[in-house]
């Protein structure tokens, strides 16, 4: 366990549901949770489960998943810096509807359900910013759906990289910030892994992307948004 780390003093704070909070709350926050760590590969929620609290990301990134009748993974999202898990099937009072794994090494803290209930009674600001990031998540997943019901397996790895690009950035190189296998690509877009090695394969051809093992660089932003009928 490490040493829990003052909310207020957070610096993915304005970007979590906690913002808009005052110092009083935060520290009242602080008090309540405990800060965990997690390995790369290792589970933190089991789909099914009920959870007993929740998790607030402050280093590291999770996937969230589900697990098909073959034990194949369909990914649904990724959680990075900043972002809550488990929130939802504690309001809702429902098992967890996806597994959580670490991509890599992880610090989050905790937040028992019923601190977090307290939290929530006694910040309606707190209570708005949740409702926002359910709505938020949820027009995300429609969207999600939308593009896989509609979308060719080109135009939806296209948009999936353009996704990856918006939720972890680049690093120092200009590759994409997290590092996926081609099966964990191919679990996002909904199609067969050599169908994903193809499509990479081709959109390097084209000058669109690089790649070097299982690092992804975009070069043409601009192009993949048309490819995936994505306009800003």
């Amino acid at each position: 366990m490490e040493t829990p780390i003052r909310c207020q003093f957070c610096s993915h704070l304005p970007g979590s549901a906690f913002h808009g909070l005052n110092n009083d709350a935060l520290e009242e926050i602080s008090h309540m949770k405990t800060c965990v760590s997690f390995r790369k590969g290792q589970v933190i929620m089991h789909e099914g489960a009920r959870p007993q609290g929740v998790y607030c990301v402050h280093r590291g990134k999770i996937k969230l998943y589900t697990l098909g009748t073959e034990g194949k993974e369909q990914i649904i999202r990724f959680v990075t810096k900043g972002d809550l898990i488990g929130y939802r099937s504690i309001l809702s009072d429902e098992p967890i509807s996806a597994s959580a794994t670490a991509l890599e090494d992880t610090h989050a803290c905790y937040i028992p359900k019923s601190s977090f209930f307290k939290v929530i009674e006694d910040n309606p600001k707190f209570s708005l910013n949740l409702l926002q990031l359910s709505c938020h998540e949820l027009g995300e997943a429609g969207k999600m759906i939308t593009s896989l019901a509609q979308k060719s397996v080109k135009e939806r790895l296209a948009e999936i990289l353009l996704i990856l690009r918006t939720t972890f950035g680049e690093d120092e190189e200009g590759y994409l910030d997290i590092s996926l296998t081609r099966e964990e690509i191919a679990n996002m877009v909904g199609t067969a892994t050599e169908s994903v090695i193809r499509l990479i394969s081709e959109l390097r051809k084209d000058g669109f992307i690089d790649s070097k093992g299982k690092r992804i660089k975009v070069n043409d932003g601009s192009a993949l948004r048309e490819i995936a009928s994505v306009f800003e």
